[in-house]
């Protein structure tokens, strides 16, 4: 049995300002996917097409909007919609915390419409673009909660070599969740993205990949994470992430579907 290593969050104090482990991660992921955007215009898709660095430096501040608010107002939404009904200003409190991961997934969509419309692209060619460079950046978030010892996993079995106790959920231990997406949702599917999209799909392809990786990641990872404790789990004994993630792996079969009717790409 393991001992959460409890890290202080604030990584560094610089005077009145605090600079959390959490938000270190956010920057980390943002800086991933520039990098690894670079990378994706070298790709046969976009080598040598109208794409240039400055697209991906507009669609990561784009990108960075629709995480932030849509992230927040997916949790309030989703997650706690009579609180903050009561108490719509908190839903501004950000520093309170809350963001959810499917309402920044919806955020993001929106400001790459915005994005495809403004550059008079397809948006689905915006989405494949995008979507290979997501999951390190999901990656380092996981990496952000578990360091924050938050969204720990459900009590293990005490024979598990490395189930954890973490602070302020008691002396059992349990699974370390967050390295569980952190493996799922980030490592893993980010291979299988980066692979797959060296070579030209057809447009939708990658994006529909993404949704259904990403959505049965998720659904299989939610099976050791503890449940909101102001939800608990919901009908047919499935959590909230797991309810979300199901129209995740729906819509990218049908996309996929669709995809398959469109024309066989060529590189560029």
């Amino acid at each position: 049995m393991l001992m959460h290593p409890q890290i202080d969050p604030v990584a560094l104090q610089l005077g009145p300002l605090s600079v959390h482990w959490y938000g270190l991660t956010y920057l980390a992921a943002f800086g991933l996917f520039w990098w690894l955007g670079l990378r994706r215009l070298r790709h046969p898709t976009f080598a040598g097409t109208a794409w240039q660095p400055r697209d991906v430096e507009d669609v990561l501040f784009l990108g960075v909007l629709g995480v932030v608010v849509g992230g927040r107002l997916g949790y309030v939404v989703f997650y706690k919609p009579l609180e903050y009904l009561a108490h719509p200003l908190k839903a501004f409190a950000v520093w309170e915390g809350g963001m959810s991961f499917h309402g920044g997934l919806l955020g993001v969509l929106l400001a790459m419409v915005w994005f495809a419309r403004s550059r008079q692209r397809p948006w689905l060619q915006v989405m494949d673009f995008v979507a290979p460079c997501v999951p390190t950046g999901l990656a380092a978030g996981r990496i952000g909660n578990f360091i924050n010892g938050e969204l720990w996993g459900r009590v293990a079995d005490p024979s598990l070599p490395w189930g954890m106790v973490f602070r302020g959920a008691g002396e059992l231990p349990r699974h370390p969740s967050q390295l569980y997406q952190f493996e799922l949702e980030g490592l893993v599917l980010f291979v299988l993205l980066w692979w797959y999209a060296q070579r030209p799909r057809r447009l939708g392809e990658v994006s529909a990949l993404f949704l259904v990786g990403y959505g049965l990641a998720r659904f299989s990872a939610e099976f050791f994470r503890e449940p909101d404790a102001h939800l608990g789990l919901l009908e047919l004994g499935l959590s909230m992430g797991q309810w979300l993630s199901l129209p995740m792996v729906l819509a990218g079969a049908l996309l996929w579907l669709w995809a398959q009717r469109q024309p066989r790409p060529v590189a560029a």
